[in-house]
């Protein structure tokens, strides 16, 4: 497989999952726009991995559209795009904040489908776009004190499988990976939250919340997410659309 000549988009690029795709794409010749809130550290990666850095709130609209404008105005197309900008907030419904509904919905639904659209004309025209969505295992199923993300995830899965439906004569796929807890500086914080929210240490996290549903009892590393989303970049998945594909670990086999 190679991605050479080919540009593309990763949200959430300086760490974690993001910054795992991000590699794996330039590593298969695609000149890589990194997006992120944190400059410093998405810059420094940018300019390692020979591509761009373009710092953006993607929880505003002009965020999004700036991210965009950026990619065109520099390489005049986008072929895949990657939307993987998240974070997480832990409460119950009773005590969660509203200002961080707003929020997550902002950040892992609206720029998603304005991402989408900013970068669809291109990829009609062009007839080949990839547009890889980060859910998550919660994008299916649902746990406790998880009410913004969840719900923006289960959002995430309508969206691609709506885009998938549109972009299907234009060669344009759309597809949501959804994994499991996954070893990230993301996961980290969700371990702090969910000990303080049950009561229980750090350490019972992980083996009676995060790995009790899985048959394979460890946490998925970010470089598999991104070897999976390169696979979905390729003329090899091509038939693959409208997806959410689960890297769950067997977590869904019950």
């Amino acid at each position: 497989m190679t991605l050479e000549g080919k540009v593309a988009i990763v949200t959430g690029a300086a760490s974690g999952i993001g910054l795992a795709c991000a590699e794996r794409l330039a590593a298969e010749g695609a000149d890589v726009v990194l997006a992120d809130i944190n400059q410093k550290v998405g810059a420094e990666h940018a300019r390692r991995l020979g591509g761009r850095f373009v710092a953006a709130d993607l929880t505003v609209r002009a965020g999004c559209k700036r991210l965009a404008d950026e990619t065109l105005d520099a390489y005049g197309t986008v072929h895949v795009l990657v939307n993987n900008a998240g974070y997480q907030h832990v409460s119950p419904i009773e005590d969660f904040p509203e200002d961080q509904w707003d929020r997550m919905i902002s950040l892992m639904l609206t720029a998603p489908f304005l991402l989408t659209r900013y970068c669809w004309p291109t990829m009609k025209r062009q007839k080949w776009g990839r547009v890889i969505n980060i859910a998550s295992i919660h994008a299916l199923v649902a746990s406790p004190f998880k009410a913004g993300y969840i719900a923006a995830k289960h959002g995430l899965v309508g969206l691609t499988r709506t885009a998938a439906l549109e972009g299907g004569e234009f060669g344009i796929t759309v597809n949501a990976i959804c994994p499991a807890y996954v070893r990230t500086p993301l996961v980290d914080a969700q371990i702090a939250d969910q000990a303080k929210a049950n009561a229980i240490s750090p350490e019972e996290v992980i083996e009676k919340i995060m790995l009790a549903p899985a048959a394979v009892k460890r946490l998925i590393e970010p470089a598999e997410v991104a070897e999976f989303a390169a696979y979905l970049c390729s003329e090899a998945a091509g038939t693959i659309t409208g997806a959410a594909l689960t890297m769950d670990l067997g977590w869904t086999a019950r």
